[in-house]
């Protein structure tokens, strides 16, 4: 009985040592963060996250709803806690999935690997692409504390507005086709108004305008998006031949009306080319007359008798290049 007694408390004292004295040490690696709670609580800084660069991407009716508190991060290192804390480890490292990822459902979005979306044009077309995103060292507590599951999250907002950006989808004012001067309309634009040519031409700008919208997952959820690149848009095979005749026959008519183009511009720079021509040519012909004008009114100004001097001396000239001369006798002069 009495070795019962003093085994109690001895083995109790030995049970604590190695539960909260040896198991209290803890890691964390290189790729990772932890944040420390005491009783349920982390350890705060004295700032929130309003205060960072990363609230600007927030609208102002958000900023209230994810003002969240900053904590301590601990860093890669060796440490030990106390019996009544705990460890919250996360890992920072960049991680890559496809765009139809759900980490719910493993089987949703064809086993995620396209997502579904609707165009304006009522198609529902097929997305794939991939995105890649890691957890912010400066808002731990919204991902650790703030939501269940935040990659869940950051991938319902990330797949809302996308589908909401492929709905409303129109090509950017200076990527459209430029309408030629043809006085009707410009059958190389004819493809333009089709979403899915939209979509697949300005992909680039898609994925731009998705960097934008997803600047706030950091402040909402405590996830960086660092990159959402969609890089295929299927069409649905009902419709996918009449686009591919379509595009075809926008190619050849776009060849055509720029052979066309190319030839009417080739015929009107020869036709400006032959009005300069014409235009020196006349120039030629009609300056030595100008000059002769301006010579005869000098002379004329010289004195009385100059002009008529100089007008018998040219006409002495022309007598003597001419062969034949034929004078006629004025009125009243007999020879």
């Amino acid at each position: 009985m009495a070795e019962l007694i003093v085994g109690l408390p001895l083995g109790f004292l030995l049970w604590f040592a190695v539960r909260y004295g040896v198991l209290g040490f803890y890691t964390v690696g290189p790729n990772e963060r932890a944040v420390l709670t005491t009783f349920g609580r982390a350890q705060r800084l004295n700032a929130s996250t309003l205060e960072h660069p990363m609230a600007q991407a927030l609208r102002p009716d958000e900023r209230e709803r994810y003002a969240y508190p900053q904590v301590h991060a601990i860093g890669p290192g060796f440490y030990w806690k106390l019996p009544w804390q705990k460890v919250h480890k996360v890992s920072i490292a960049t991680v890559t999935v496809s765009a139809g990822y759900d980490p719910e459902d493993a089987s949703a979005n064809q086993g995620g690997r396209v997502l579904e979306a609707v165009t304006k044009d009522q198609l529902n077309t097929g997305l794939t692409g991939q995105i890649r995103f890691s957890v912010s060292e400066q808002n731990l507590y919204a991902y650790i504390f703030g939501v269940k599951n935040p990659v869940a999250h950051v991938m319902g907002y990330f797949i809302s507005v996308l589908r909401d950006r492929i709905a409303r989808f129109e090509a950017p004012p200076e990527l459209r086709a430029i309408p030629l001067n043809t006085g009707g309309d410009d059958p190389s634009g004819m493809v333009q108004g089709i979403s899915i040519n939209d979509l697949r031409k300005n992909l680039r700008d898609l994925n731009e305008r998705m960097d934008l919208d997803s600047a706030s997952t950091v402040a909402r959820y405590g996830i960086d998006l660092d990159a959402a690149l969609i890089t295929g848009i299927d069409a649905p095979p009902e419709v996918d031949s009449a686009l591919a005749a379509i595009n075809t026959a926008h190619n050849h008519v776009a060849s055509e009306i720029s052979l066309a183009q190319a030839s009417a511009d080739q015929k009107i720079v020869q036709s400006r080319r032959a009005v300069e021509i014409e235009t020196l040519n006349a120039q030629a012909e009609v300056e030595p007359l100008v000059m002769l004008a301006d010579q005869l009114r000098q002379l004329s100004a010289s004195g009385p008798g100059s002009l008529d001097a100089y007008l018998r001396n040219a006409k002495l000239g022309l007598f003597r290049r001419a062969r034949q001369v034929v004078l006629t006798a004025k009125p009243g002069v007999t020879r």
